[in-house]
């Protein structure tokens, strides 16, 4: 099992989880972030530094995101891996405040 980053990340990005992992195996994409399933091992160091609260734990997942699943898993081949923090993006879907 693993973690899952899900919708509320999705333009609303934020890099405060990648640099608590301890296994560097969060991938990033130009609207969201993703976590390599093979990679992680579940330490939830990355939970509670999500602002958004986008992260969660493949058996916690709600039903509306089950698809993140997949997604994740797949995803992550196409993107670089992420260890350092970045300025935050912040979409026109993003509803989190600015300032954090």
């Amino acid at each position: 099992m693993a973690h899952i980053v899900a919708e509320p990340c999705f333009d609303c990005k934020y890099t405060d989880c990648v640099v608590v992992c301890p296994v560097d195996c969060f991938y990033e994409a130009p609207q969201i972030l993703y976590i390599h399933p093979e990679e992680c091992i579940d330490c939830e160091a990355c939970v509670p530094e999500c602002p958004v609260e986008a992260i969660f734990h493949q058996d916690n997942l709600p039903e509306e995101w089950k698809d993140f699943i997949a997604l994740n898993a797949e995803e992550c081949s196409k993107y670089p891996v992420i260890t350092e923090k970045k300025d935050a993006l912040e979409g026109e879907s993003c509803t989190k405040a600015a300032g954090h």
